[in-house]
């Protein structure tokens, strides 16, 4: 790999001290066969599926390590934001969906075909609850007109035998060389089937939390995790939130019954002892009025570690 960890802190702007201070990175295009160095790179942080702008965009991340890029959630967005991060699309190996949420699945179709569309040739594995299998099925057979006629008229391998579709439930998700990566059922009613990661990456451990209420056990799952990078509902902004949206207040009770306030976000990085806390998929996400500063507060209320408040294309060094 031609990037050195020193050459990616400097160019990414990660000197020591950085994290969470706010820098902007530098999203230097790799070569089309190099994902580039190891990383996690929050693509999308916008927590709900409206769409107010680029950014922030829905849930979407990546996490590159020893040369494989894996995609965790493809929200709306996520491909452009992937090309952003200086990803070339062919290069695409493992997607890994958290739960069928259209901010965390929308694009997981076009994604594909738009990895397809720029050269793809090899094979990518996609990892998502019960549901992919009639997911990606509608998907391919909405295109087939297209795929078809590419596929005949500029000689394309046919992507639907490039793209293997695995359903889970909780537990050992898929294991290779010295990565493991599993599954945890979260709470997030009402979607029954909706889990946080654990990416175990020999002497490293990224947890991703999904989208939960508050729930302890991941506390356990998440334990003296390096990054633990968890979604996070400022409670006291909600009314004004609702009040943007219809049905006001059956959106509210949805949201606390399935988000984690900024406080108990928290407690479960207290209790896991993480060393490093990265806020996520922000609810509500449009607010103006909430700084930066405003999120870190009121989580350091209850957790007194090192806290990175998440933003599109921040990238984290792993």
């Amino acid at each position: 790999m031609s990037f050195t960890r020193r050459g990616f802190l400097i160019k990414s702007g990660l000197a020591l001290g950085a994290l969470g201070s706010g820098f902007k990175p530098v999203l230097a295009r790799q070569p089309a066969t190099d994902p580039g160095p190891d990383r996690i790179v929050l693509l999308g942080t916008r927590g709900g599926p409206f769409i107010g702008g680029y950014s922030p965009s829905p849930s979407a991340n990546l996490l590159v390590y020893k040369g494989v890029p894996y995609v965790i959630d493809t929200g709306y967005g996520v491909t452009f934001k992937l090309v952003d991060a200086g990803l070339s699309l062919p290069l695409l190996r493992y997607i890994l969906i958290t739960h069928h949420h259209s901010d965390h699945n929308l694009e997981l179709g076009p994604l594909l075909y738009n990895a397809w569309a720029a050269g793809l040739r090899t094979a990518v594995d996609v990892y998502a609850p019960v549901g992919l299998y009639a997911m990606l099925s509608a998907y391919w057979e909405s295109n087939r007109f297209d795929i078809t006629t590419r596929i005949a008229d500029e000689g394309r391998p046919d992507p639907r035998k490039l793209v293997a579709a695995h359903e889970f439930r909780e537990g050992l998700v898929l294991s290779h060389d010295d990565v493991r990566v599993t599954a945890l059922r979260v709470i997030h009613p009402p979607v029954t089937e909706s889990y946080a990661f654990k990416f175990e990456l020999a002497d490293k451990t990224v947890v991703f939390s999904g989208d939960t209420a508050f729930f302890p056990p991941l506390a356990g799952f998440a334990k003296r995790a390096d990054y633990l990078v968890h979604e996070v509902l400022y409670a006291p902004a909600l009314d004004a939130l609702v009040k943007r949206r219809p049905n006001a207040e059956r959106l509210k009770a949805s949201i606390l019954s399935h988000h984690t306030r900024a406080e108990d976000v928290g407690r479960i990085a207290a209790m896991a002892n993480v060393k490093t806390l990265v806020l996520n998929h922000f609810v509500p996400s449009d607010d103006k009025n909430l700084t930066p500063e405003m999120w870190r507060d009121a989580v350091r209320t209850t957790f007194g570690g090192n806290i990175v408040v998440g933003r599109d294309l921040l990238q984290l060094p792993l």
